[in-house]
């Protein structure tokens, strides 16, 4: 995991390379953009496929297949998808039975989903979170719950997705969407830029419109960052809105799933198959109340009365990037939504304090998660053996720095992991979002989708939505809407209502590498 320092300075880099790739004669863009297999399924939504499945011009198991051959013809210059699930025809066939006879389980049936190689599957598919240590032990002996979720809501998994290698959190000088099993996922706009992480490959795999949706996990920033980096709607929700059982963890007090899509409507049709209570996971108790449908709140409209904060602290930082977001700030008002300035106070030592926090729970959770997997490799300590045993493979960009540092850790008693806890939920939930929302009783802030912004909901557990908000120098940026804790509903409704009427969502072109 990087500091938001890192972050920050990460997702603003651009070279020289970059913004000369941006000269490209159309005549170029044209004939990259011929060679791509299957365009019809360019920025389709779910709804437009579920009518094209409702009257038989395509059927799920046709779906499938043209997914799949747009993966084999442009995956490899992306390296996004890890693994296509051999199982994924079959399932369609079946799914296409279902329909024959009446039975719609919703609008994901038949819709292919991809998701993050650190969620279990229990198939013919590995779960290795992109590390060679995982590829040979035993297949998980159940699906992780939101697997289940999505298999009974009648999503077509067609395989996993590429990730920064134990989700970001090996190496202090890690790069983002490498593992030493997927390799590099790269940009999809300019295939030498940084594809942000840990869920590269799921934001670079809807991006390039490889599959309908697709699922992404995050600890701190790594639905949000790939999602603004790759130009598509992330969603980090509420902690405890989606179990996290059967997940490869980094730290229970913020871990989380979530969705990743061209659109604020298709990643609130996937939310609400992803949601619910699961009796392995009790964090899920109060799981959206039985809340199921997130498309209700899907409204053109939904600016109108709406009292939005703006975190003014955050703009400022870059000129190109305040240039592209200002404008959309007088959108916001012109839907019918006041805007209020708001502050947030500065926590003391929030970076150290967090990374201390996740030291102390990655060794716990992950200890736990191997013993039930019933891997050859038990601990982290064994697992920081095998690094140091296959370097060549495992370690040829970076360490294992963050690995040891959290070996080193004491257990979740320990007094210096409990006041870190204690301090930074405090300074995120009730001295911070919630007093900032309390004050000015607002719906939502709004943000520049950075690093100070994502990484406050991240330790505070609240919902956090960034949307495509234009480009700077080529690349993607967001804008983000985030707030109280189950505040889903309203941040859907306000962010659905931002999309349509600025839409700056923009289909990459396959561009080719840029050496520079």
């Amino acid at each position: 995991m990087k500091t938001e320092k890192q972050n920050r300075r990460e997702f603003l880099q651009t070279s020289a390379a970059g913004i000369a790739a941006l000269s490209l004669s159309k005549d170029t863009l044209a004939a990259s953009a011929a060679l791509e297999p299957n365009m019809e399924l360019n920025e389709i939504t779910i709804s437009e496929l579920q009518a094209k499945l409702k009257s038989g011009e395509l059927t799920a198991k046709k779906l499938a297949e043209k997914y799949i051959e747009r993966i084999r013809e442009i995956d490899p210059k992306l390296r996004s998808v890890i693994e296509i699930n051999p199982d994924a025809i079959a399932i369609a066939e079946q799914l296409d039975k279902e329909r024959r006879k009446g039975k719609i389980r919703g609008m994901l049936h038949g819709i292919p989903v991809l998701i993050k190689d650190n969620i279990d599957t229990a198939d013919k598919m590995k779960t290795t979170a992109g590390s060679y240590a995982l590829v040979d032990a035993p297949t998980p002996r159940s699906d992780a719950f939101l697997v289940t979720q999505l298999r009974k809501a009648g999503a077509v998994i067609l395989g996993k997705t590429n990730l920064s290698e134990w989700a970001n959190f090996r190496s202090t000088k890690s790069t983002s969407g490498w593992s030493g099993r997927g390799g590099q996922t790269n940009n999809p706009y300019y295939l030498d830029k940084n594809p942000c992480g840990s869920s590269s490959g799921s934001g670079v795999a809807v991006s390039a419109n490889l599959a309908a949706v697709t699922v992404g996990t995050e600890t701190n920033g790594s639905i949000i960052c790939p999602s603004v980096r790759n130009g598509v709607v992330g969603i980090k929700p509420t902690l405890g809105l989606i179990s996290r059982s059967g997940v490869i963890p980094i730290a229970h007090s913020q871990d989380t799933a979530g969705p990743m899509a061209r659109t604020v409507a298709d990643a609130a049709i996937l939310l609400g198959a992803l949601v619910g209570k699961d009796k392995a996971d009790s964090i899920t108790s109060q799981s959206a109340k039985g809340l199921k449908d997130y498309t209700k709140f899907l409204d053109k409209n939904g600016l109108r009365g709406a009292r939005i904060g703006v975190a003014r602290q955050f703009f400022g930082r870059n000129a190109k990037m305040d240039a592209v977001l200002e404008p959309h700030l007088q959108a916001l008002a012109n839907g019918g939504a006041t805007l209020i300035d708001v502050a947030f106070q500065t926590i003391p030592n929030f970076g150290d304090d967090e990374l201390n926090i996740l030291l102390y729970e990655f060794k716990a959770n992950l200890n736990k998660y191997l013993a039930q997997r019933n891997s050859p490799y038990k601990t982290l300590a064994d697992l920081i053996k095998f690094n140091e045993e296959n370097k060549d493979r495992e370690m040829p960009l970076f360490g294992q720095e963050l690995f040891l540092q959290s070996e080193s850790k004491g257990d979740l008693e320990t007094r210096e992991y409990r006041l870190a806890l204690q301090k930074l939920k405090l300074g995120t939930q009730a001295n911070g979002i919630d007093a900032v929302v309390a004050k000015d009783k607002l719906d939502a802030i709004v943000s520049p989708t950075v690093g100070g912004t994502w990484s406050l909901a991240a330790v505070a557990g609240y919902p956090y939505i960034t949307v495509p908000a234009g480009v700077v120098d080529g690349l993607p940026v967001g804008m983000a809407f985030f707030g109280q804790a189950f505040s889903e509903p309203q941040l859907i409704k306000i962010a659905y209502a931002f999309e349509q009427t600025t839409k700056m969502r923009q289909t990459p072109k396959f561009l080719p590498t840029f050496t520079g």
